[in-house]
């Protein structure tokens, strides 16, 4: 018995690994091409070759997931990992869910000196209001429309409506956190048809939110002139937006990748950390839309 108890406390330590390297190459080759790419069409340029260094920068992301969740389920199907390696998975998901939570928090901070600080600084008012020498006239309202320096950053013509697509959006994804509470409820209660398809309806739900981010996407760019380029809320509204967009689409392949594990057998009641570490990623996902859509579209 104590052997036995022994063998389930070793910690594993799996052998050097190429991922953590294709992973860095991945995350610097797709920072320069998004950058190089943001950069030219700010600036009225083309996408050329940046365009390219994007997407291959994200095509050796996603073969960094998929080879490291490979070798990772490989593992825990084979049995290597004990309970210190389970408390030692959790640990590492909180620490990143709290990393994801700073990098948020950041944003939300600059929108915030932005909409209580600057902006009427520049206008003239407060402790810093001689700032408005900048830009003699200007009057700060929030959403900007009207830039300080127009004939640079022509300001859009109009804001995208919170009551249309973004509140259908917000039903969407609060809904997909609930259908994947349930999966989960029903995944500890060993309910693997009601697990499979409440997984499934979440990803569905998912690729409807992605799908209509899209949509608005274009019709922001096409009819209300509101681009990357529109001054200070286009940035602030893409990069909030574009950043969560990019995290609900790493949340649904880690959901996708799930459910194909359920459909496989894996998983059961007591053992099924990687299920529960979606589902973690996944409300936290909601949870900063809810955010942004208070402070980006409603306030």
């Amino acid at each position: 018995m104590a052997s036995h108890d022994t063998q389930h406390e070793v910690y594993y330590v799996p052998a050097q690994s190429k991922w953590p390297i294709v992973g860095s190459i991945g995350l610097l080759v797709t920072v320069l091409g998004a950058g190089t790419l943001m950069n030219n069409l700010s600036s009225g340029g083309e996408a050329g070759a940046a365009r390219w260094v994007l997407m291959a920068g994200l095509a050796i992301i996603a073969y960094m997931f998929f080879g490291w969740f490979s070798n990772v389920i490989s593992e825990s199907r084979q049995g290597l990992y004990s309970a210190q390696m389970d408390r030692s998975f959790r640990m590492g998901m909180g620490w990143f869910i709290f990393s994801e939570v700073m990098f948020f928090a950041a944003f939300f901070g600059a929108l915030f000196y932005i909409r209580v600080l600057v902006g009427p600084w520049l206008a003239g008012e407060g402790e810093r209001g001689y700032s408005n020498m900048l830009w003699p006239g200007f009057e700060f309202s929030w959403p900007l429309l009207q830039n300080p320096d127009p004939a640079t950053f022509p300001g859009p013509r109009e804001t995208i409506s919170p009551w249309q697509l973004p509140l259908i959006n917000t039903i969407i994804l609060i809904s997909s956190s609930v259908t994947v509470t349930l999966a989960h409820h029903a995944l500890r209660a060993g309910k693997r048809a009601a697990l499979r398809n409440w997984l499934l309806l979440t990803v569905v739900l998912a690729v409807i939110f992605l799908t209509l981010q899209i949509m608005e996407y274009v019709h922001a760019y096409n009819d209300l002139g509101l681009t990357l380029n529109s001054g200070i809320y286009g940035a602030t509204f893409f990069m909030l937006t574009g950043f969560h967009g990019a995290h609900v689409f790493m949340g649904t392949l880690i959901l996708t990748v799930i459910l194909l594990r359920v459909i496989k057998g894996h998983f059961t009641p007591d053992n099924h950390f990687g299920f529960e570490a979606a589902a973690w990623y996944w409300h936290f996902v909601d949870v900063v839309w809810v955010g942004l859509f208070i402070f980006v579209y409603v306030v």
